[in-house]
C-alpha cells in the first residue's frame, strides 16, 4: 500500500510539472492582455487543480491496468491462430474503445450539423475496420509507409469530393479518436501481437496502430457526408457563465461531476465487461492479479472523471474568452503567437501522451527518449497551433494546409528509418487529444465568433492541423538521429580497419 501511495505521488509531481506551464501560460495572458472575471479566473484555479489529479490517476491505472490489458488480449488473439478471429476480435476491440473515448463525445457535442449518435456510430465503425487493417499489416509484416500513401491519397481524392462542413469535422475526428482511453489499449495489443512474432521487425511494426486508425473517421465521416443531408444550422455562439459568485463556481462543478461521472462510466464500461468475461474465459489472473487490474480500471475511471470535469468546467470557458478577446481590436495580431506559446504548453498536459513516450522510451530501450520526443511534440503543436490561428483570422481553406502538409509527411517517410514513421504518425494522433478538442478547439470557436467567421470551415480542423504537424517533426528527428548514427557507425568501422592496417601504433596508442 505504501508502494502504491509513492507511486501516486510520482505520478502526481509528474502531473504538476505537464500542467503547471500551460496554467501559468494562461494566467499571465489574463492579467497582462485578455481581462477575464475574477470568478473565470476561479473556476480556472479549481479545474487546474482537478487536472493534475484526474490526470495522475488516470495515467497510474493506464499503467496498472489498460496496458496489461491490452498485451494480453493482443498475445490471446495472436496465439489463437485464426485469422477470423483475429480480424473479428480486432473489429470489435476497435469499436468498443473508440465508443469508450472521451475525446470523441467531446467532439461529437460540439458539431452542429451531424446528430451525436450518428457521429460518433460513424467513427467507432471507422475505427474498428482500420484496426483489422493494421493487425493483417503486423502479422503479414507489410511496410507502413506504402499503406499510408494508398490510404491518404484515397483521403484527398475524396476531400476535394466532399462538401466543405465535413472536410473539417473529418479530419478532427481523425485526430480525437486516438485519446487517452483508445491509445494505452489499442498500442498494447498491438505489441502483444507483434510480441508473438519471433523476427526483427516484430517490435517495429507494433508502431503504426494509431496512424492507420486515425484513417478510418476520417473516410468514414466523409463517406457520411455522401449519405447523411446534415442539418442545415448556423452555430450559434457558445455561453460562457459570468460566474458572480463563490457558489455560482460550486454549482458549476457539483453540476457537471455526476454528468461526467455518467459519462465515464458508460465510456468504461464495455472494457470492464470485456476484461471480466476475457478474466472468466481465458486469463485467469490470481486473485491478487485480479484485484489490481480492477483497482487499475478504478484509478482510471476516478482520473477520467477529475480530468474532464476540470477540463469541462474549468479550462473551455477560458478558452473560449480568450479567442473572442484576442480576436478583438489590434490585439487580433497577438492571437497566433500567443496560440503558438499556449499550443508549446499544452501538449505535454495531454494525458495519452505520457502513454506513447514512455512506451516509445521502453520499446526502443532508450534509443528515443520520451524528453525529447515530448520537445518535438511541443515544436509541432506550437507550429499548428500558430497556422490554426492564423486561419480563423484569414480563412483559408484547411486543404492548402493538410495536401503539403501530408505530402511532406509522406515523403519523408521514403527516407527515414521505418520505426520513425510510424511512431510520426502514431503521434499525430495521440498530440490531438482531450487539451485540444476542450481548450485550444474553443479557442479558435471564440475568435472565430468574435470575427464573424464560419465556426464549422474556419475553427474546426485546428484538431487536424495538430494532428498533421508532428508527422514532420518526429519524422525529422528520425532523419538527425539515422544520420548521426550512421556517422557513429562509420568512425567505428574507421577505427577498426585502421587497428587492422597498423595494429603496432595502435598498440602504442592503447599503452600511452
Amino acid at each position: 500500500m505504501r508502494r502504491r501511495s509513492n507511486y501516486l505521488t510520482e505520478k502526481i509531481r509528474e502531473s504538476v510539472s505537464s500542467v503547471l506551464p500551460v496554467s501559468l501560460t494562461v494566467f499571465i495572458i489574463c492579467f497582462t492582455f485578455v481581462p477575464v472575471s475574477a470568478g473565470l479566473m476561479l473556476s480556472f484555479i479549481i479545474g487546474t487543480l482537478l487536472l493534475i489529479i484526474g490526470m495522475s490517476f488516470f495515467t497510474l491505472g493506464a499503467e496498472t491496468a489498460m496496458t496489461p490489458l491490452g498485451k494480453s488480449a493482443g498475445t490471446m488473439m495472436a496465439r489463437s491462430k485464426s485469422l477470423w478471429f483475429i480480424l473479428l476480435f480486432s473489429f470489435f476491440i476497435g469499436v468498443m474503445t473508440t465508443l469508450s473515448e472521451p475525446d470523441l463525445q467531446v467532439l461529437s457535442a460540439s458539431v452542429p450539423h451531424i446528430n451525436t449518435a450518428v457521429l460518433i456510430v460513424t467513427v467507432a465503425v471507422g475505427v474498428g475496420l482500420f484496426l483489422v487493417v493494421s493487425m493483417l499489416r503486423i502479422i503479414m509484416g507489410k511496410k507502413l509507409k506504402w499503406l499510408l500513401l494508398v490510404l491518404y491519397t484515397l483521403v484527398f481524392i475524396l476531400a476535394f469530393m466532399s462538401d466543405t462542413d465535413y472536410i473539417s469535422v473529418a479530419f478532427d475526428a481523425g485526430g480525437v479518436t486516438t485519446g487517452p482511453m483508445t491509445v494505452p489499449f489499442i498500442m498494447a495489443l498491438g505489441i502483444g501481437v507483434a510480441d508473438v512474432r519471433s523476427d526483427k521487425k516484430a517490435e517495429e511494426d507494433s508502431f503504426g496502430l494509431m496512424a492507420l486508425c486515425s484513417i478510418g473517421p476520417v473516410l468514414a465521416v466523409m463517406v457520411l457526408g455522401f449519405f447523411y443531408p446534415g442539418k442545415s444550422v448556423s452555430a450559434a455562439g457558445s455561453a460562457v457563465s459570468a460566474y458572480e459568485s463563490t457558489t455560482a463556481i460550486s454549482s458549476a462543478y457539483v453540476r457537471a461531476l455526476p454528468q461526467y461521472m455518467g459519462e465515464v462510466f458508460l465510456s468504461l464500461a464495455p472494457i470492464t465487461v470485456f476484461f471480466l468475461i476475457f478474466q472468466k474465459k481465458a486469463l485467469h489472473l490470481e486473485k491478487h492479479a485480479f484485484a489490481r487490474m480492477m483497482i487499475g480500471i478504478a484509478y482510471t475511471y476516478t482520473g477520467l472523471v477529475l480530468f474532464l470535469t476540470g477540463v469541462n468546467v474549468g479550462f473551455s470557458p477560458v478558452g473560449t474568452v480568450l479567442g473572442r478577446e484576442l480576436a478583438s481590436g489590434m490585439k487580433r495580431h497577438l492571437l497566433v503567437p500567443l496560440g503558438m506559446l499556449i499550443g508549446w504548453f499544452i501538449i505535454s498536459a495531454e494525458p495519452a501522451v505520457h502513454v506513447l513516450t514512455g512506451q516509445v522510451e521502453e520499446i526502443t530501450a532508450g534509443a528515443i527518449p520520451a524528453k525529447k520526443m515530448g520537445l518535438g511534440l511541443s515544436a509541432a503543436v506550437s507550429l499548428a497551433s500558430g497556422l490554426a490561428m492564423y486561419r480563423v483570422i484569414s480563412g483559408i481553406p484547411i486543404l492548402w494546409f493538410l495536401v503539403p502538409g501530408y505530402a511532406i509527411a509522406l515523403i519523408l517517410s521514403f527516407f527515414v528509418p521505418p520505426i520513425f514513421t510510424a511512431i510520426a504518425f502514431d503521434s499525430g494522433g495521440v498530440a490531438s487529444g482531450t487539451m485540444t478538442a476542450t481548450f485550444m478547439l474553443p479557442l479558435a470557436v471564440g475568435a472565430s465568433e468574435a470575427l464573424g467567421g464560419s465556426i464549422l470551415s474556419d475553427a474546426f480542423g485546428l484538431v487536424a492541423l495538430v494532428a498533421m504537424t508532428p508527422l514532420i517533426t518526429i519524422q525529422v528527428m528520425g532523419a538527425v538521429y539515422a544520420a548521426g548514427a550512421a556517422k557513429t557507425q562509420a568512425g567505428k568501422q574507421m577505427q577498426h580497419e585502421k587497428s587492422h592496417a597498423y595494429p603496432d601504433i595502435v598498440e602504442l596508442w592503447e599503452d600511452a
